[in-house]
């Protein structure tokens, strides 16, 4: 058997003749009580005397005021990022209000560009209708000219053949005397 199994028997024996044991007693009145009362007294007067309260006082004291300083630390810590936060929302709508802007902006230019194309095409479709319309009235032009030169030629050549033909030197004397004639006048 163990010693436990031994003390437990050990135990019950001697509850059940009805035995008491002898409490041992130092110097005729200390019992085991009060030298526990005995012990935690001069423990205690130690302590004191040794300044632990104390110590232990300014240890949590000293932990309280780092504590401390770490909370305002953070706050401090948590006070700028929400500035900076609050800086950087700034800065985003600043930045898409740019962006907007920017963008209207090329919807402007890109209109405009639209419309100055639009112009400079509906002014060179006219300057080519007006270079087509002036080559065109050149062309009819110099077309009639080649015909009045034509017919020109061609009437100038059937009336000299026809003056050949039908005048000879009798004719040609009595027109020349009537030019002369009408000449005097």
């Amino acid at each position: 058997m163990g010693n436990l199994a031994l003390l437990a028997h050990a135990a019950n024996a001697a509850a059940e003749h009805g035995a008491e044991h002898a409490e041992p007693v130092a110097f005729g009145f200390i019992n085991p009580g009060m030298w526990v009362a005995l012990s935690m007294t001069a423990f205690i007067a130690i302590v004191i005397w040794k300044k632990v309260p104390g110590a232990i006082a300014g240890g949590l004291d000293a932990k309280i005021a780092a504590i401390r300083e770490q909370l305002d630390a953070a706050k401090a810590l948590r006070a700028e990022a929400e500035a900076l936060r609050a800086e950087y929302a700034k800065k985003i709508a600043g930045a898409e209000a740019d962006a907007a802007a920017m963008v209207e902006h090329a919807r402007h230019e890109a209109q405009a560009i639209i419309a100055k194309a639009e112009a400079d095409t509906t002014a060179m479709i006219a300057r080519r209708e007006k270079m087509a319309t002036d080559k065109i009235a050149a062309a009819e032009r110099a077309a009639v000219e080649e015909l009045r030169a034509r017919a020109a030629a061609a009437a100038a050549a059937a009336a000299g053949q026809l003056i050949a033909q039908h005048h000879g030197a009798s004719a040609d004397k009595a027109l020349v005397d009537s030019a002369i004639a009408s000449l005097a006048n």
